[in-house]
């Protein structure tokens, strides 16, 4: 067994961070037994940002060695299998130009937006404002597949979530607590509900046990 989980996470834009404690918490589940380090291939930084798939994959293994390779891409309005074949492309292509670990899809069904919407508790934690009172316009869970800007909606909550008033609210502090979000939920058993997350767990309880780093949280589960 490897002494450590070492994972890194590739996304879409830097904001997509926000999937690292997502991915953690994830994987804690079912490697019970060893540390897991997380990694963020942040290549925006990069003088020269590498283009293409293909390019990005290689560059973030080259900075960011790891044990295993999250890749995200929003659905958005194309299909999930869609987005899942772009991505196994890009594995494929650079198949024999390095030592390639394994690459498991984040592919949730709009944005990430979509899988922070639904702890209120941790909203108002975010926002700054923990003991807030002010209703919240957090969907159910079973719609929040089908919202077509979740963005928008998150930063919504945000706001009303801060109880400031509005000239007091610029869009890059509103976009600072959305994204800081996901440190403040402690528990993502909520989003099982959706079909998403549903596809990621399966592929890594599969992959934990594929390759032997400790399955003894699928029994637990």
């Amino acid at each position: 067994m490897i002494p450590a989980l070492r994972y890194t996470l590739l996304t879409d834009g830097s904001s997509d961070r926000s999937f690292q404690p997502i991915l953690t918490w994830l994987l804690r589940i079912y490697v019970t037994e060893i540390p897991i380090v997380p990694q963020f291939a942040d290549l925006r930084s990069l003088p020269n940002p590498p283009r293409g798939l293909s390019n990005r994959i290689l560059t973030s293994l080259d900075l960011f060695p790891c044990d295993l390779l999250f890749v995200h891409r929003d659905a958005e309005r194309e299909p999930t299998t869609a987005r899942i074949r772009e991505i196994r492309d890009a594995e494929a292509s650079v198949q024999n130009s390095t030592n390639l670990p394994p690459i498991i899809c984040v592919i949730p069904i709009r944005m990430l937006e979509a899988w922070l919407l639904f702890d209120e508790q941790a909203l108002r934690a975010a926002a700054g404002n923990p003991r807030g009172h002010n209703p919240l316009p957090l969907p159910r869970m079973s719609d929040v597949e089908s919202i077509p800007d979740p963005k928008v909606l998150l930063f919504d909550c945000i706001r009303t979530a801060t109880e400031l008033p509005s000239r007091r609210l610029r869009t890059d502090r509103i976009r600072q607590y959305a994204y800081r979000l996901a440190e403040y939920i402690d528990d993502y058993a909520p989003l099982r509900q959706l079909s998403a997350f549903v596809a990621l767990e399966q592929d890594v309880q599969t992959l934990v046990v594929q390759q032997g780093w400790n399955a003894r949280g699928l029994q637990e589960s």
